[in-house]
């Protein structure tokens, strides 16, 4: 059983930053991804990442955010620069302890956190 704690959602004004955290427990992860959801729409990968350190990314937010991992504290980051109004949504970290290649398919993973709210303001 994996348990995971998501932190450093807010409000930002457009092309600002912020970071997200999301903390495991339990048992290491094999794959760490973070998902969106905007009202309306169906939920997305954003991007992911496996244990060894290789990610993958949406096409729609290459280049602007990264995601990172400190193996150590079982915590996987998302930076997030030159946010748009359209990245608001409500972000939700994921983690899998089967699975190696960092997919952005929802059904890959079999933990789920509670999600933190990103708000860019345009």
């Amino acid at each position: 059983q994996v348990q995971l704690v998501e932190s450093g959602g807010g409000s930002v004004q457009s092309g600002g930053s912020l970071r997200l955290s999301c903390a495991a427990f339990g048992y290491p992860y094999s794959i760490m991804g973070w998902f969106r959801q905007a009202p309306g729409k169906e939920r997305e990968g954003v991007a992911a990442i496996n244990s060894p350190g290789s990610a993958n990314y949406a096409d729609s937010v290459k280049g602007r955010f990264t995601i990172s991992q400190d193996n150590a504290k079982n915590t996987v980051y998302l930076q997030m620069n030159s946010l748009k109004f359209e990245d608001t949504a409500m972000y939700y970290c994921a983690a899998d302890v089967a699975e190696w290649f960092p997919d952005l398919r929802a059904g890959k993973y079999n933990y789920w956190g509670q999600g933190t709210q990103v708000t860019v303001s345009s």
